[in-house]
């Protein structure tokens, strides 16, 4: 597995162009997105959600809005991953769901109420929706990571892109602002072109133990 994993990581790279004759099967698309929706996030909260778009008329009114990059109108699948707001606030209601999703005594369960409420009141996360955002969208990145290494293994391909128009992005798609904004966007598919040398600063460069 060892050896898998670190061919995973050779293989995968920025396709700036996909196949756009060869689709994903279910079965894989879904692996991927396994892989997102089981990844790490702050106080467990999930604060994400994925949206998979195959539609191809729906995929060509975005990439006007995505500085026109190929990517988005020749994948197989575009994932829209959007960074939650509404439901990361106490208030909600659903932090303390979450927390309950665990077997656990009354007091350790408040306890993590207040250790929520208090942290995310010290660090300022609560005072804006723009706060809010800044906060879970950083953690979509853990699951974005997450699926484009498991796509590799499988031999698919992946392009993150933050180059786009947020706001008409998030028009186009009809979202509440309120609940969930636009983080990043996915693209799935199979390149057309040889991968592209990897360049990565020395081992040596990057590390540093300290002891």
């Amino acid at each position: 597995m060892k050896k898998d994993f670190m061919e995973a990581m050779d293989f995968r790279h920025a396709c700036k162009v996909f196949d756009d004759t060869k689709k994903i099967l279910d079965e894989d698309i879904n692996y991927i997105l396994e892989a997102g929706r089981k990844s790490p996030s702050s106080f467990g909260q999930e604060g994400w959600k994925f949206l998979v778009i195959t539609n191809e008329d729906l995929k060509a009114k975005i990439k006007p809005y995505c500085w026109n990059q190929q990517q988005i109108t020749t994948s197989s699948h575009l994932i829209i991953i959007l960074a939650a707001i509404e439901n990361l606030k106490p208030e909600s209601g659903i932090p303390a769901k979450r927390f309950r999703r665990r077997e656990m005594p009354q007091d350790k369960r408040e306890f993590y109420d207040n250790l929520y409420k208090n942290h995310l009141i010290v660090t300022k996360v609560l005072e804006s929706d723009e706060n809010i955002y800044a906060w879970s969208s950083k953690q979509t990145y853990i699951a974005a990571a997450n699926m484009m290494t498991a796509a590799a293994i499988k031999g698919i391909d992946s392009c993150p892109i933050e180059g786009f128009e947020k706001e008409n992005i998030e028009k186009l798609l009809g979202l509440d602002t309120s609940k969930f904004q636009l983080s990043l966007i996915l693209p799935f598919g199979y390149r057309l072109n040889p991968q592209s040398e990897h360049f990565r600063l020395p081992f040596k460069n990057v590390v540093e133990f300290i002891k």
